[in-house]
């Protein structure tokens, strides 16, 4: 395990300071808005091929984290004469790991930067579908472990998260073991190549009768002025009560007028002022004329290159995994209160096991017994708070399944702004549930299209459902406030505007 007090800082306030409700001190990031950095050199480079690995350490969100990095950098060997204070954002590594949140980011990444035997070339491949940041403010252990097999397995508060192999396609992007053929950068498009499957028709014509300039609305020649509309009664007059304040100054305040206030008398009539004819759609209107489409005969299809041999192309059975020769954290972040702690290397699983009862099991749980405290004080039910918490814990299983990839920055707004709410009613949550299955189902049944709408409602339901709950007691506090404001405005100025 690396002390928090052996790591040496580059960039930026880091403090050695006890976490909140702890006597157990880690590194804290203590200002917002800065660049941070800091590194510790092992003692010896950690081997990671042929054996199992396990990278573990842990990070709370103390204030919460809205746009931030927790992430941790396994560095390489560097360069001779490499020292730690040369340590920023450029050091090679060999894996990045750890939590990102930021916008439409929210994941726990894992980055393997792997060197491309033919081409020498190091490639970040980055794990697909990785899960998501707990939304929380409450200590969390974050461990990969990396198996002999190929196998990686993600695990948050010892829980089993995501699985991949890294020769897979299917896990990593871009996959380790590069395509065997690529399309020809040399080769181009033929200048004659037709891509287009459907033309305007050459042969039609506009028919004669067919008007362009024709209006889509006209005026409703058949519309009569209904009855008793009183057309020399203005819609709007003084207010004849209105009094010019005494302390007007019409040299500084310019001529008194009285405000204006809607016409008693156009109340029951149905109308004031100048009546005007409406207008409706014309039935002439056809808009600009368009010849039809038809077949292309020249369409040949969208052109691609050929493929030829991929000349980065290589076999592989293991990855080639660069030592650990330094561990650093190098992030950029909008807020403060992101404390690290008990980052472990190892090689036994039991090893981070043992760290994650002894250390972090106990925090965590006077962490979690200091929120339902908090919960209970602010009115929410131990029983809802339960039950919120299971279906919350189902619906981010739901939004990390890898076909709803392309929905995931959507559903994980819908999910965290409801989770963010105090006074969230059963009615709401299961209103929330609900759009989420309703995706699935255009997903399976539907067509993209109509996924996409569905998805964007999303952010919606968040927005409005969410707040009903609380509308009730918003709405009797801004009464309140608006009865203290009409006790101590002052009298208000009417003046028309120029």
């Amino acid at each position: 395990m690396l002390a928090s007090k052996q790591f040496y800082p580059t960039h930026s306030a880091w403090k050695h300071s006890k976490s909140e409700g702890h006597d157990d001190y880690g590194l804290l990031v203590s200002e917002k808005a800065r660049k941070y950095a800091i590194v510790k050199e092992l003692d010896e480079p950690a081997i990671l091929k042929d054996k199992t690995i396990i990278l573990q350490y842990e990070t709370r969100f103390q204030n919460g984290l809205e746009c931030g990095g927790a992430y941790l950098k396994f560095l390489r060997p560097q360069e001779t004469g490499w020292t730690p204070k040369e340590f920023n954002n450029e050091s090679p590594y060999s894996i990045m790991f750890g939590p990102d949140k930021c916008g439409s980011t929210n994941k726990v990444h894992f980055i393997l930067k792997h060197k491309n035997p033919k081409t020498g070339e190091y490639v970040e491949h980055h794990l697909k579908n990785p899960p998501s940041v707990p939304a929380d403010k409450l200590t969390h252990v974050y461990t990969a472990i990396l198996k002999p097999d190929n196998e990686l397995q993600i695990l948050i508060d010892g829980e089993d998260k995501k699985k991949a192999n890294f020769l897979s396609d299917d896990d990593f992007e871009p996959a380790l073991v590069p395509p065997q053929t690529i399309p020809d950068p040399d080769e181009q498009k033929p200048e004659d190549w037709d891509e287009r499957a459907k033309i305007p028709d050459p042969e039609a014509r506009k028919p004669d009768d067919w008007n362009e300039d024709a209006p889509m609305e006209i005026e409703d020649e058949d519309a009569v002025k209904p009855e008793g509309w009183l057309d020399n009664e203005p819609e709007e007059m003084d207010d004849p009560d209105a009094i010019k304040p005494e302390d007007w100054d019409d040299e500084e305040d310019g001529e008194w007028e009285a405000p204006k206030i809607d016409n008693p008398r156009c109340e029951a009539a149905p109308g004031c002022g100048e009546w005007k004819k409406p207008t409706k759609m014309n039935p002439a209107y056809k808009g600009k004329w368009h010849a039809p489409l038809i077949d292309n005969p020249n369409y040949k299809g969208i052109w691609k290159p050929q493929q030829i041999p991929n000349p980065s192309y290589y076999q592989l059975t293991t990855p080639n995994f660069e030592p650990i020769a330094a561990v650093g954290i190098e992030i950029w972040t909008m807020q403060d209160g992101i404390l690290f702690d008990n980052i472990v290397i190892a090689g036994d699983e039991k090893i981070a096991e043992s760290y994650r009862l002894t250390s972090w099991k106990p925090k965590f749980e006077i962490e979690k017994e200091k929120q339902k405290a908090e919960d209970a004080a602010a009115g929410i039910s131990d029983g809802l708070s339960g039950f919120q918490k299971k279906v919350f814990n189902v619906l981010y299983s739901v939004a990390d399944v890898a076909f709803l990839s392309s929905y995931k920055s959507k559903l994980m707004d819908l999910i965290e702004n409801a989770e963010k709410q105090p006074n969230l009613t059963i009615g709401v949550l299961a209103s929330i549930v609900l759009v989420i299955f309703t995706i699935l189902l255009k997903i399976l049944f539907g067509g993209k299209k109509e996924v996409e709408e569905v998805a964007t409602q999303t952010s919606k339901l968040a927005a409005e459902g969410t707040s009903n709950a609380q509308e009730g007691s918003e709405k009797e506090n801004e009464k309140e406030e608006n009865e203290k404001e009409d006790v101590a405005a002052p009298r208000r100025r009417t003046r028309r505007e120029n």
